[in-house]
């Protein structure tokens, strides 16, 4: 299970989601599988910048709620650690 952080190419907008398969996960946003009134749709968030794995999906929803109830600093704190360039990461299938 992952948690996974997306951002659009101008890094303005943050998305945190919830998958057991990152790699198929984001061909569906970047491919537009589902609503097209997502919220991924809408603000383009296709670009992988940050993903964390975990062994139970009930990990990995507590996690997700956690970060979605953070402030933008401090997300942007926990990318940073990781990804201090803010690199669009690639996923192979």
């Amino acid at each position: 299970m992952f948690v996974y952080i997306l951002t659009n190419r101008t890094k303005t907008t943050l998305y945190i989601g919830v998958t057991n398969d990152l790699s198929r996960r984001l061909f569906e946003h970047r491919n537009g599988f589902g609503s097209s009134n997502s919220f991924t749709s809408k603000y383009n968030c296709y670009y992988l910048i940050y993903f964390e794995e975990y062994s139970t999906p009930k990990e990995a929803i507590e996690r997700e709620k956690e970060l979605k109830k953070w402030r933008r600093q401090k997300k942007e704190g926990l990318i940073n650690k990781k990804n201090p360039r803010w690199k669009f990461l690639d996923i192979d299938p």
